[in-house]
């Protein structure tokens, strides 16, 4: 990103938002009952937990419970599912505003996969 602005907060939050309203059917219908929020890094404790050497690999995560783990007996007042997109992460690993917009658009479909109990190697991306 050396050669021109880094993408500022508000603008990436506007790439997020406008990255999850383009979402084919499937995808949008999903995102209806998660929350997503922008973090600069991901926190320590979650790399340590998911064993990463750096914050760069991990760009997004998704918390909650998957819908296939789900069952109607289940506690009731869990918070609601959450997606967080990783705005340090996938700025570094992007060289322009193009790039960055794809890397969201894999990372929220990705962490959605989770959401519907798909493992890392089921994912259409």
């Amino acid at each position: 990103m050396a050669s021109h602005d880094p993408i500022s907060s508000e603008d990436f939050e506007k790439l997020v938002q406008q990255t999850i309203a383009d979402l084919p059917l499937p995808y949008a219908k999903l995102m209806e009952s998660i929350a997503v929020v922008v973090e600069e890094e991901p926190p320590e404790e979650v790399l340590q937990d998911l064993e990463l050497d750096g914050e760069d690999d991990l760009l997004g995560l998704y918390q909650g419970q998957s819908l296939a783990a789900d069952s109607f007996f289940g506690p009731g007042g869990e918070a609601p599912p959450r997606i967080s997109i990783y705005r340090g992460p996938i700025l570094r690993c992007c060289e322009s505003p193009e790039e960055v917009v794809q890397e969201v658009r894999d990372t929220v479909v990705h962490e959605l996969g989770h959401h519907v109990g798909l493992d890392d190697d089921e994912m259409p991306y």
